[in-house]
């Protein structure tokens, strides 16, 4: 479940930016949202793999169900990066009290996958 299954490796797809299609869709629509965009100027750019679980988009927390010294943080699309202090806080209170003390991830956990039970969030994009 954490690598993708044969024939399904995104090795070889493109990972250069698309500056034309930034330049064309991207930026204009900024910058009538938000008239501040027009003065502001690409310094950098990257082109990277969107990395995210296949079953719900959601990150997947916790001990795995058979190997009691693997603990999964990892598979949460593009939204790791905001639920990434809450879910370190819960990843430290499991390894340290062995159990969830201030945020109970375990609608998170790798059992859901086997038990087909996907949490549904209309806003992962």
């Amino acid at each position: 479940m954490t690598t993708p299954a044969a024939g399904n490796d995104p090795a070889g797809a493109p990972l250069e930016v698309q500056h034309q299609e930034w330049d064309d869709m991207v930026w204009p629509a900024l910058a009538a949202r938000v008239p501040a965009f027009e003065a502001a100027k690409v310094v950098n750019s990257w082109a990277g793999y969107y990395e995210y679980n296949t079953f719900d988009q959601n990150g997947i927390v916790g001990r795995h169900p058979t190997v009691e010294s693997l603990i999964f943080a990892t598979g949460f699309s593009g939204h790791g990066i905001q639920q990434s202090p809450a879910v370190g806080r819960a990843v430290a209170e499991l390894i340290v009290h062995g159990s969830y003390r201030t945020l109970d991830l375990r609608p998170f956990g790798y059992e859901r996958l086997s038990a087909g039970r996907p949490i549904r969030e209309l806003n992962v994009v």
